[in-house]
């Protein structure tokens, strides 16, 4: 299909940037657009109708994450997760460990306390992508105050080992917090196995609404309250509560737990190494999440980051968009970024590599058909922009 020609339908492979709402979801929001649109602290009836259903709602994330309800706290997203706890529980002359693949939301949070005497040590991975919990350990100071790990990598889909993490977080005497954005509804989690004083998530990476999202903040935190104002979430989160938004979320969380049971999970991770066995047949192909034995290390089920040599990702985005396919070239919170991905980078990959590097990221509605199409595009559209553009360097192979 020549570039300029629009396919009649499209496969979606960018969940890591958003998710669509579910029916499920939808339906289950609906009636806290117009009918129950009381606000949740006012004492009458349609007031104790959004009540009720707030109380519901944070039953539900309390069963997510393996908590009490008291120890649920709903906010806008993961952004506003990361920085309250970092500016929540940090002050001058503290001291952070975090990684250098972090979220934004985290990174320039920590760059912003620089100025109010908070220092950080930002922890590389290795070229798997890993984090190495020794290397954290490594980072403690007696100043240490709080630790930020990701669960999973947006870019790579890289799990981290949060779980060893937390014992190192636990025998130091430090906060832990982990940015499970990209991690929630795709893997299993346990905030009590994982030993974390915070975990932040968000709706829109697992098929509920954007602009909403949950917190769990372990008992006897002493965490600050971002915003001020009313004693909405027991004086932890200022602001009326996004009733319909919270229930989605519920929603949308109580679906994720279902598919962590009943196999969709698996489904899609075989959808996904299909794809990815498929691509890299193709010749000046590597996988970015790959241990030394070239063997892919513990992943999101479905994640996928891949660089074609002797391209620019941005135009291979571009051409796979004109032919129907969305997929990404790192972070959509960096869409348009002159620099290349600061993940791939901090893995050691060079500035060509990295800016050669797409993301694929499966739905769980993604079917084989849809795999199909996109194993049939990407070739096309990488031998053409190859022939377009001069190899600079290297033979492929």
């Amino acid at each position: 299909m020549p570039f300029g020609s629009l396919p009649s339908t499209r496969v979606y492979m960018d969940a890591n940037a958003t998710t669509p709402l579910l029916p499920e979801v939808v339906e289950a929001m609906r009636p806290y657009w117009i009918e129950s649109f009381g606000n949740a602290s006012s004492i009458h009836l349609d007031g104790q109708k959004a009540r009720t259903a707030l109380d519901r709602a944070r039953e539900t994330m309390a069963e997510f994450f393996n908590c009490h309800d008291a120890e649920v706290v709903f906010n806008s997203g993961g952004t506003e997760g990361d920085n309250t706890a970092l500016f929540g529980l940090l002050h001058p002359g503290d001291h952070l460990v975090t990684t250098s693949i972090e979220h934004s939301a985290v990174l320039q949070a920590a760059q912003r306390l620089a100025a109010f005497g908070i220092e950080t040590t930002y922890v590389a991975p290795q070229p798997s992508g890993l984090i190495d919990p020794a290397d954290i350990h490594s980072a403690l100071r007696p100043a240490t105050r709080l630790i930020s790990v990701m669960l999973a990598n947006n870019e790579t889909g890289v799990l981290q080992p949060v779980e060893k993490i937390g014992e190192i977080a636990r025998t130091a005497g430090v906060f832990f917090h982990i940015d499970a954005v990209q991690g929630a509804g795709k893997i299993p989690f346990d905030v009590r196995r994982f030993g974390c004083h915070l975990f932040s998530i968000n709706a829109h990476k697992m098929y509920g609404p954007k602009g909403v999202g949950a917190m769990f903040v372990r008992r006897g935190t002493p965490l600050e309250s971002l915003l001020v104002g009313g004693s909405h979430e027991r004086r932890r989160r200022a602001g009326t509560e996004n009733i319909a938004g919270i229930v989605g979320l519920a929603k949308a969380a109580k679906l994720a737990m279902q598919s962590l049971e009943d196999g969709t999970i698996d489904r899609i991770a075989s959808l996904r190494d299909r794809l990815e066995s498929e691509l890299l047949r193709m010749p000046g192909t590597g996988l970015n999440g790959a241990g030394l034995d070239g063997k892919p290390v513990p992943r999101a089920a479905n994640t996928s980051n891949i660089w074609f040599d002797h391209l620019d990702g941005e135009a291979l985005v571009i051409a796979l968009d004109l032919k129907g396919i969305a997929v990404s070239g790192g972070s959509a919170c960096h869409s348009g970024a002159t620099e290349p991905s600061h993940v791939l980078m901090a893995m050691g990959l060079d500035k060509n590599r990295a800016r050669a590097s797409l993301r694929f990221s499966l739905l769980k509605t993604t079917t084989n058909a849809d795999v199909d199409t996109v194993l049939r595009v990407v070739p096309e559209a990488v031998e053409q922009l190859r022939a377009l553009s001069p190899v600079e360097a290297g033979t492929l192979g």
